[in-house]
């Protein structure tokens, strides 16, 4: 595991970005801490640097949106999930294991837009 902060330095609605195996993300939504990998799975942008709202964090470069809990994308342009990794806060201190690489090959059927 690896020690990122202390759990009052990561406000809520706030990220930090540190490197293990690849750039990962730290977010604090409402209280509840998520890590996923910092890098957008559409284009190289980082998730760090977007705009969160409740569990999802959008990219700032495209908009594709992902859901904290699972990396699922919600909508395009992204199709495949970013890794996400399990985070435990103890003693004050978050901490993320890094999850293995597997976590997020499969790519998701994203609804379209209604354009009728």
């Amino acid at each position: 595991m690896i020690a990122v902060c202390r759990a009052d330095e990561l406000p809520v609605g706030e990220s930090i970005r540190f490197t293990a195996d690849a750039p990962i993300a730290v977010f604090n939504a409402d209280g509840d801490f998520y890590a996923v990998d910092d890098t957008c799975t559409h284009q190289d942008a980082s998730l760090s640097d977007g705009f969160l709202e409740g569990c999802f964090v959008e990219c700032p470069l495209h908009a594709a949106l992902f859901d904290l809990r699972t990396g699922k994308p919600s909508c395009l342009p992204a199709r495949k999930p970013v890794r996400t990794h399990p985070v435990f806060v103890e003693d004050g201190t978050i901490y993320v294991r890094v999850a293995a690489e597997a976590t997020a090959e499969r790519e998701f059927a994203v609804p379209q837009e209604n354009t009728a």
